[in-house]
């Protein structure tokens, strides 16, 4: 989808056009007849959000109705659904082209509005023979936005495009190989250094977690580090991401059963993530130092496959019994958490993850499961930020009695305890590898990959955390100044 700026005057436009109307909104600014005025006021009032079309033949005019007296925060996640429906008002129309103004909005409106019909307009065409519809161009109306406020949001929406094209291809044609490679194109388009670790580069390291998960795969495991430092950033120590990077997951000698490797493809989606958002920051030169840490493989039961009752030693020195070889994904983090910590000394380390199924039961696919320790701060404007663009995160308690969970008999720790508290003690396994760092868990197991839509998201990959942690990272100067 492209986009471009245009003065746009309701009345005399001749297209197709995209009117936002606010709940207050004088009759004579409306570019409608008496009639049409009246069978709006009545739409408007049965319903406060709706989408009236009028034919203007050959083209049509799309007026979206919503409540502009709401909080904004939740005004603008209803235009980002609502931009959903005109998506499929468009297809079914066949439009190709279209504007976008609104009379009574605000231009963050018109913003959220906007990137509705990019998270909705988005769908996986890969290996489809025929391309499904897409809407091709859209105009804005620079009443609201300059160029670079709209460049701005473009960059951001592509890298979300980008985290779910990744997301939703198939292990047969992304490994971790395949995938590395990506992100070292990636990196060289945006200036951001890349580097590679291959199989025995990994094995120097003695990263344990990451080449036990990878001892049933044909498929070698790779460690890529991404690193954003621009001039003049506002944090002396880097900021780490780190991303959950499992290729596929068939459990390990744990197989799981029945359906539950559907989808398995999306367990790489934390890494996906990260990624995604270093890129973000780098094309808008957000003035934040980023390194991003992303252990690559999958999980299979051939060959010589790690299992259960195996002793790891992990990169920091660390013993870890295997109790389950379907919790793999931590193991490979707590490699790439450690040694984030030893050879970068962050000054907070963030990591996402497709990690529990627990995650998930508790609190359904409407937000993050999300934990922290020493980062009081950070979290909270993260908090804040989740409620801002509506990619919500819950906090889970980090009590210390968790830690007794994952106690082991034969090791430093084993890596899952019991069925009770599974995200809990997920995190508590990989807090043990951030140390005294301040550290923020996210558990994306429910929001990273849909199985049906979900409001603006088709089935399939969403990229949700992207702009969640992308405001975060435009707000970080917030947290220096608390600390």
């Amino acid at each position: 989808m492209d986009y471009t700026l245009e003065q746009i005057y309701p009345k005399e436009y001749k297209g197709d056009l995209i009117l936002l109307h606010g709940s207050e909104v004088a009759d004579r600014t409306m570019p409608l007849a008496k009639k049409e005025l009246e069978y709006l006021r009545s739409r408007c009032g049965e319903e406060k959000e709706t989408v009236v079309v009028f034919d203007r033949l050959p083209h049509h005019l799309y007026v979206v109705c919503f409540d502009s007296e709401q909080e904004e925060p939740l005004c603008q996640e209803r235009l980002r659904r609502l931009a959903d429906q005109v998506v499929g008002l468009l297809k079914a129309d066949k439009v190709a082209s279209v504007a976008v103004t609104g009379v009574g909005v605000i231009a963050e409106e018109v913003v959220a509005f906007v990137e509705g019909l990019q998270l909705a307009d988005y769908s996986f065409d890969r290996y489809k023979g025929k391309k499904p519809y897409h809407l091709e161009h859209v105009a804005v109306d620079s009443t609201f936005l300059t160029p670079e406020e709209l460049d701005r949001s473009v960059r951001l929406w592509r890298r979300i495009d980008w985290c779910r094209q990744m997301v939703d291809t198939p292990v047969a044609d992304l490994n971790a190989d395949r995938f590395a490679k990506e992100l070292e194109q990636q990196a060289k388009s945006l200036g951001v250094d890349c580097t590679v670790l291959n199989k025995k580069k990994i094995e120097a390291l003695r990263m344990g977690g990451l080449l036990a998960v990878n001892k049933g795969s044909v498929d070698e495991p790779r460690f890529v580090v991404l690193e954003y430092h621009p001039d003049g950033a506002i944090n002396p120590k880097p900021l780490a991401l780190v991303g959950k990077g499992i290729m596929y997951d068939t459990g390990g000698l744990n197989i799981k059963p029945d359906d539950y490797m559907q989808e398995m493809k999306s367990d790489m989606a934390g890494a996906a993530t990260m990624a995604s958002v270093l890129f973000a920051a780098a094309a808008n030169r957000l003035p934040v130092h980023l390194v991003a840490f992303l252990p690559l493989t999958d999980n299979r039961p051939s060959f010589n496959a790690y299992a259960a009752d195996d002793v790891l030693t992990m990169y920091d020195g660390t013993t870890v019994e295997v109790v389950n070889t379907d919790a793999e994904g931590r193991l490979i983090l707590a490699d790439a958490i450690a040694y984030a910590v030893a050879n970068y000394q962050p000054e907070l380390l963030i990591d996402a993850a497709t990690l529990t199924g627990a995650a998930v039961r508790a609190i359904g696919t409407y937000g993050i499961a999300a934990m922290q320790q020493h980062a009081d701060n950070p979290f909270n404007l993260l908090r804040i930020m989740g409620n801002q663009v509506y990619e919500r995160v819950a906090e889970f308690p980090f009590w210390s009695e968790y830690d007794k969970l994952i106690e082991s008999e034969v090791a430093d720790i084993k890596n899952c305890g019991i069925a009770q508290a599974g995200a809990i003690t997920a995190g508590k396994f990989l807090a043990h590898f951030a140390k005294e760092t301040p550290y923020i868990h996210l558990d994306i197991a429910g929001v990273a990959f849909f199985s049906k839509k979900q409001h603006y998201y088709r089935p399939g990959a969403s990229g949700f955390g992207i702009r969640l942690l992308y405001a975060f990272l435009q707000t970080y100067e917030m947290v220096k100044i608390k600390n």
